[in-house]
């Protein structure tokens, strides 16, 4: 088994992630705090479905934030006890994130496809990290790794998001069928780089039955 596979990102790569995480989740905590800042789309789902907005950003930012501290090796080898509650309090706010993502899904621009997209982004996550906490409460930390990078993967959905909005508009893209797109691209090609990054802990798991 490499390291890679074993450790989940180390050193640029991991702080990459992490800036890029505790960027977004900021970005997310100020649609909240600062009302002169937010987006048309905020703002039309505030006054539609004030309390799941409210909920989806911010348990989204803490689900980033503390995310991405979950896949430092060092953290989690010296730091056992911070590493125990901050994967609780992710759990959590992957639950109530991933809760209220599912509702507003159903509002999202760009019709059925984006909301088919969304929600579906919306029910892996919270599935991952439920299946991540079963086997970490059963003691079987390899699998609960395993699930965890999936679900971290699957959070980071909100970066690229936010990566590929911007460079649709850049291009001078259609807003709409755009937006469709990245309902799917924000997080299918993040599951499958998770998928790449498993694969030699998946090779060497010891077969059972």
């Amino acid at each position: 088994m490499t390291a890679r596979a074993r450790d989940g990102p180390r050193g640029s790569g991991w702080t990459v992630m992490l800036l890029l995480g505790w960027l977004i989740a900021a970005y997310a905590l100020a649609m909240v705090a600062v009302p002169g800042i937010r987006s048309e789309i905020v703002r039309t789902h505030l006054a539609a479905l004030p309390l799941a907005l409210v909920a989806h950003l911010v348990g989204g930012a803490a689900a980033l934030a503390l995310g991405a501290l979950q896949h430092n090796s060092r953290l989690r080898t010296r730091h056992r006890a911070l590493h125990r509650w901050c994967g609780r309090l992710y759990v959590l706010s992957v639950g109530i994130g991933g809760v209220a993502a599912l509702v507003l899904a159903g509002s999202s621009v760009g019709g059925l496809v984006a909301h088919v997209g969304f929600g579906m982004l919306a029910v892996l996550l919270l599935g991952s990290t439920g299946m991540a906490y079963v086997h970490v409460r059963a003691g079987r930390l390899q699998d609960h790794r395993t699930w965890m990078v999936r679900s971290y993967a699957l959070t980071f959905a909100a970066v690229t998001l936010r990566i590929y909005l911007p460079l649709a508009l850049v291009a001078g893209l259609p807003y709409e069928p755009a937006y469709q797109a990245i309902a799917w691209l924000c997080w299918v090609p993040n599951l499958l780089f998770a998928e790449w990054v498993l694969l030699p802990r998946l090779r060497d798991a010891p077969v059972t039955g």
